[in-house]
């Protein structure tokens, strides 16, 4: 700190560097780019897109309009995306089976891409069971208790036939004891060894999830449940330094904050510790209410959704799962020109 006994006051202006565009350029500590971003899709199994009225300019995708999109993403230069099945309700069972079923809609829309971009773009697969359960709990169910170790071995099948259509990151939110060192041998043994895992490590139990439900079609079979007895509690933050340093012994390659910005204490406490590819999941609730405000012009959507991103970046992600993936990048990529 500088010795302001000395010389007149004050010796330093903080405000010099700010006084200019170019100087504010020059000295920024966190900046964003279309590379740190990751585009959430839901898919649908017919021709015809749907729109999602909780998620205000999010769709299902049909088949023709999923591809379109991903030529998207590869013209802005989004690395990744992530794809989330909106499963027909005539095939979502107790025991969630459709999970693995080669031929589902995630396998079929995962060979399709990977068959028109090939390693243009990477591709996220979600290992979860509520896409394809008529409870909508993210396991198998007894007795009204969710089944830990009977969950993961129909996971390890769901991430083998991911793999096994193209899937490059197996990406497990279920968040049941064990899963990501059993999940890890299944795919080694199948020959996936190349295959990453970016685990769910950190996954709140939040009321941020609503809009999710809505696209997935899971909120209705969820009911009056919760799933409180496997996500974690609002309440803990050494419980995800915990949940995160477990995951990483049992092979993740990467780990995830889920939800953000309610979390980014969490997120920085995860980055600091571990210093491992860290992603964050801006999820849907976050991006309802910010795109609610600015509809109705209480914010500026450009101004605060860049804001948003940034926190993410400066609290330690290096990446970011977010609806907001392809306007952002065009806004970043407009601002480079």
């Amino acid at each position: 700190m500088p010795d302001f006994a000395r010389g007149p006051f004050p010796a330093t202006r903080m405000r010099r560097h700010r006084a200019h565009s170019w100087s504010r350029r020059m000295v920024e500590e966190t900046a964003l780019s279309s590379n740190d971003l990751i585009w959430p899709l839901f898919v649908i199994d017919q021709v015809e897109s749907e729109s999602i009225p909780s998620l205000p300019g999010v769709e299902r995708l049909g088949s023709q309009a999923i591809l379109q999109t991903v030529e998207q993403a590869c013209s802005l230069g989004i690395p990744a995306i992530a794809i989330f099945p909106a499963t027909d309700s005539s095939l979502k069972t107790e025991d969630a089976i459709e999970a693995t079923n080669p031929d589902n809609l995630v396998c079929k829309t995962v060979r399709k891409i990977k068959e028109r971009f090939g390693d243009e773009i990477g591709v996220i697969c979600d290992v979860a069971l509520d896409p394809y359960s008529s409870h909508g709990q993210d396991g198998l169910v007894r007795d009204g208790i969710i089944l830990n170790d009977e969950t993961i071995a129909i996971l390890c099948q769901q991430a083998i036939i991911q793999s096994d259509a193209g899937c490059d990151i197996i990406a497990p939110s279920d968040m049941m004891d064990g899963r990501i060192g059993e999940i890890r041998d299944a795919l080694d043994e199948q020959g996936h060894q190349d295959v990453q895992i970016m685990s769910y490590a950190a996954k709140y139990a939040s009321s941020f999830y609503g809009p999710f439900r809505d696209a997935v079609g899971s909120s209705g079979n969820l009911g009056s449940g919760d799933k409180k007895t496997y996500q974690q509690s609002p309440c803990q933050t050494d419980e995800s330094l915990h949940e995160v340093a477990l995951d990483l012994l049992e092979g993740a390659d990467s780990v995830m904050i889920k939800p953000g910005m309610p979390y980014l204490d969490v997120l920085q406490r995860v980055k600091e510790t571990f210093k491992v590819p860290t992603f964050a999941y801006q999820v849907s609730g976050e991006y309802a209410m910010l795109s609610a405000a600015a509809e109705r012009g209480w914010l500026d959507r450009k101004q605060i959704v860049l804001e948003s991103l940034l926190s993410f970046k400066r609290a330690g992600a290096d990446g970011i799962l977010t609806y907001f993936a392809a306007e952002v990048a065009s806004w970043l990529n407009e601002s480079r020109k």
